[in-house]
């Protein structure tokens, strides 16, 4: 009997060791703009199958299924696979947490998987492009004739500026005459670091004919940016990476042989530069040089030159011209000592084109002279580095003489001197006194007064306060689950004002309401995100108490977030969502029993 036994647990536990449950990816290392498929596989058939949280990555496909059974010599092989696509939301490395499934009434867990998520690569080879935003199975490569028909390309005017030389960056979309564009959004930012730059503003796409490449395609200006380079060296742009709505054909054709066209996302990345900045030279250089680069011309104007004691005027230090304007100081200038001069007023009037800033800036000195006479104002010097010329240049300012004339200040000053001897006069009188105030002579002291005592006192007396205001916070720390759900229903509603700011764009208002309803199924339900099956949530809320009819609409809006990013919608369409959204979202307020 022991032996049978024996032999029955051994069995068992091969059967038990041969179950396989792993998570593999198509690539461990990827750029912003690419996508990532990952693929949970088992060889025994399980239930209850819950997926990671995919923290850094969204779904764009998925889950898919497949099934494989195969004989051999009498042998059946069995594999299971659920299949995911992503996209990366931002940059840095993510582990992709386990995934459970339940084989033969035990769990089993996958392994982690670590990927990093970088720059945006140039050009874009996913081979899961067959796959459209659901991940379904597409009948031809849409996309990828898409990725032949758009580019997104940045033309820099100058890669191996000065420092402090203007350079440009535009960026353009070109687009095959083959293909359409729908729309785009910016998934990254270019962030010039070690550059000053200033964005100009493209008012309205204009689509132009050109060539990319030798073949003839549109293109539009999306963005103009002016760089000035802060430091020598080799120094990188970072991409900036588009999401494109593209418009290709599907490889099918209508009844009169014309190409069936689809619409389908595709990222496209313009790829990172380097600027090799020279530095400026040293040979020639000023000692009061300050950074100036560009052309430039100098004054020093005073708003007048004869003035009385008391009197002001202003000095105005100005530069003009074209150059980093913003970039340097301004010479102070140096006065005699019986000249108070106050801090300058600074003033800029700069416009920045194309081709870099261009204007003026002044700091105006308001000066007063304490004493009569003639005052010197002593030459001001400004220096710059001519790019034209590639040399430094000089120039000085002329000297400023201030004539200052006996002004009213000298009379009142009279007079204040012999008002001041009256009061000394009148003050010998003063014992003759029609009133009196008397103060007593014995007066209680602070030191062991009832204020000093309270006082003393009062500390000790907020121990107990500040006791309790610590217990309470420590409580509310404390309860995980309470915050939890005071989080989410702060998100909910954050989401909801988000979604209605966002009525005119459509992705991005069914992503805010998605985001809405996840956060208060969070709040009211108490589960996360890779909880929210749609069975799971319609028996919480039954639990829950709340109506049939309702919940079927609240499950009916969640599948209409889902795919109403990808399918064509109105206005008024997205309006309906967002009311019948609130609507549920009250309802279900009402309904729901809190336990």
């Amino acid at each position: 009997m022991n032996k049978l036994l024996f032999i029955v647990l051994l069995l068992s536990f091969k059967l038990t060791a041969q179950v396989q449950f792993e998570a593999s990816v198509s690539k461990n290392s990827l750029g912003i703009n690419e996508r990532l498929r990952i693929d949970f596989t088992m060889n025994e058939d399980g239930d209850n199958f819950n997926p990671p949280s995919f923290e850094g990555f969204r779904i764009v496909g998925g889950p898919n299924q497949s099934v494989s059974f195969t004989w051999v010599n009498g042998k059946k092989a069995f594999e299971k696979t659920y299949s995911y696509f992503l996209q990366p939301t931002k940059k840095g490395s993510f582990v992709i947490k386990q995934a459970t499934i339940e084989i033969n009434g035990q769990i089993y867990k996958t392994n982690p998987v670590k990927v990093t998520v970088g720059n945006a690569v140039q050009e874009e080879r996913d081979p899961y492009e067959q796959y459209n935003p659901y991940g379904q199975p597409r009948q031809a490569p849409v996309v990828t004739a898409g990725k032949d028909g758009v580019h997104l390309v940045a033309e820099i005017s100058n890669s191996n500026p000065y420092l402090n030389e203007p350079i440009t960056v535009v960026y353009k979309i070109y687009v095959s005459n083959r293909s359409g564009v729908g729309g785009w959004r910016e998934v990254q930012n270019p962030k010039y670091t070690n550059f000053w730059s200033q964005n100009i503003d493209v008012k309205q796409l204009q689509v132009q004919q050109g060539t990319f490449k030798g073949e003839p395609y549109r293109f539009a200006v999306l963005r103009k940016t002016v760089l000035y380079p802060q430091k020598s060296g080799k120094l990188e742009i970072e991409p900036l990476t588009l999401d494109v709505e593209v418009e290709v054909p599907s490889g099918e054709y209508d009844f009169f042989g014309r190409p069936i066209m689809t619409m389908g996302h595709k990222k496209v990345s313009a790829g990172s530069r380097v600027i090799s900045v020279k530095p400026l030279p040293e040979a020639g250089k000023p000692e009061n040089f300050s950074g100036a680069v560009g052309t430039f011309d100098f004054k020093v104007i005073p708003s007048r030159t004869q003035l009385k004691t008391g009197e002001s005027l202003d000095l105005k230090v100005q530069v003009s011209g074209k150059g980093n304007l913003k970039l340097f100081t301004l010479p102070k200038p140096v006065v005699p000592a019986s000249l108070e001069m106050y801090d300058p007023a600074h003033q800029e009037n700069v416009q920045t084109p194309l081709s870099g800033m261009t204007g003026s800036i002044s700091d105006t000195y308001t000066i007063i002279p304490q004493s009569e006479g003639k005052f010197p104002i002593q030459p001001l010097s400004f220096s710059y580095f001519d790019l034209a010329t590639k040399s430094y240049k000089t120039i000085t300012s002329n000297e400023i003489t201030l004539e200052v004339g006996e002004g009213s200040g000298s009379n009142t000053l009279a007079q204040n001197n012999s008002n001041k001897k009256n009061v000394i006069a009148n003050a010998t009188f003063g014992f003759i006194k029609t009133k009196t105030s008397l103060v007593s002579q014995h007066r209680e002291d602070f030191l062991g007064s009832g204020l000093f005592y309270a006082l003393l006192a009062a500390p000790f007396l907020f121990i107990p306060l500040l006791v309790a205001f610590r217990k309470k916070k420590e409580a509310i720390n404390s309860d995980v689950v309470g915050n939890r759900i005071r989080l989410s229903n702060r998100l909910a509603k954050k989401y909801l004002s988000e979604a209605q700011k966002q009525l005119g764009n459509k992705e991005l208002f069914y992503i805010a309401l998605e985001r809405a309803l996840h956060n208060f199924l969070k709040a009211k339900l108490h589960i996360e995100t890779s909880e929210m099956s749609k069975d799971k949530i319609k028996e919480l809320l039954v639990s829950k108490q709340a109506d049939t009819d309702t919940i079927n609409q609240f499950i009916a809006l969640m599948e209409s977030c889902e795919f109403a990013r990808y399918a064509p919608s109105t206005s008024t369409g997205i309006q309906n969502d967002y009311d019948l959204a609130v609507n549920i979202i009250s309802e279900l307020e009402k309904q729901i029993v809190q336990s």
